[in-house]
């Protein structure tokens, strides 16, 4: 027999948004179940209790779950929605047919691969800092790269007190005054390729995600987006769980 289910780990689980969040809209009074406006410590019954959110219809269920791959172009915040009136991703997947929520972030001047899910489980599973899920960038700075800042690139780099992740990084193309560097990231710092390029001394003229985990951007034209296949959605989650078990493994060796 189905169990009802607390409330915020339903929003959680549609993919609207985190638990803790998911406290605050239905303080605001914004859920309701079976019409009747929720409270905090009500539950329902999936598949049966019809819950809303501002009156739309929560996605429940597996059934109901769609991801996406979008090629997120430059001058679009990664929200769905901006109070100051920027253009945002949301504008891009409307017709997705879903209300979806993007996993992770790219900056206002950064482009390239960015999934959207309406599944708050994958979505968490994918983002958490356990989860190392690789992230492959196209980055070209300028004036140009040395062997000491592929270097300490690669080996890690102190910011705000913290050294970031070995990440593994390459050399595409060098000319004179500019290089393109192709850099794989197995952490989500906020800005981190722009913040240890500008450490270095290097100016980020151009930075595109090409991949996360087994999902790549490929020929996905800008602005546009495509249905992850099966394997992919799995690919990622189990990238995510070995990361996460290997974390786990090693801090239980630690003495």
């Amino acid at each position: 027999m189905a169990e009802k289910v607390r409330l915020q780990k339903l929003l959680a689980e549609s993919g609207l948004c985190s638990r803790r969040k998911a406290e605050e809209v239905i303080r605001a009074g914004r859920v309701a179940v079976n019409g009747r406006t929720a409270s905090i410590g009500d539950s329902a019954l999936p598949g049966k209790d019809v819950v809303t959110v501002d009156g739309q219809r929560l996605a429940q269920g597996p059934e109901a779950h769609i991801y996406l791959a979008l090629h997120k172009p430059r001058g679009f915040v990664t929200t769905m929605a901006d109070e100051r009136g920027r253009k945002c991703v949301a504008q891009l997947v409307a017709d997705a047919g879903a209300r979806v929520y993007p996993v992770g972030r790219l900056d206002k001047d950064s482009e390239g691969l960015l999934l959207l899910t309406n599944d708050g489980a994958f979505a968490q599973l994918a983002t958490h800092p356990s989860s190392h899920v690789a992230k492959t960038y196209r980055v070209t700075v300028r004036p140009g790269v040395t062997e000491e800042q592929l270097g300490r690139i690669s080996t890690g780099i102190e910011l705000d007190g913290q050294m970031t992740a070995p990440a593994k990084v390459k050399v595409l193309q060098q000319e004179r005054g500019r290089a393109v560097l192709e850099i794989v990231l197995y952490e989500g710092r906020n800005r981190e390729i722009r913040r240890m390029c500008e450490a270095l001394g290097l100016e980020v003229a151009r930075l595109k995600r090409t991949a996360i985990g087994p999902v790549r951007l490929g020929m996905l034209p800008q602005g546009k987006y495509r249905e992850l296949t099966k394997e992919e959605v799995q690919g990622v989650a189990a990238g995510a769980r070995r990361s996460a078990s290997r974390k786990q493994g090693k801090a239980g060796g630690r003495r």
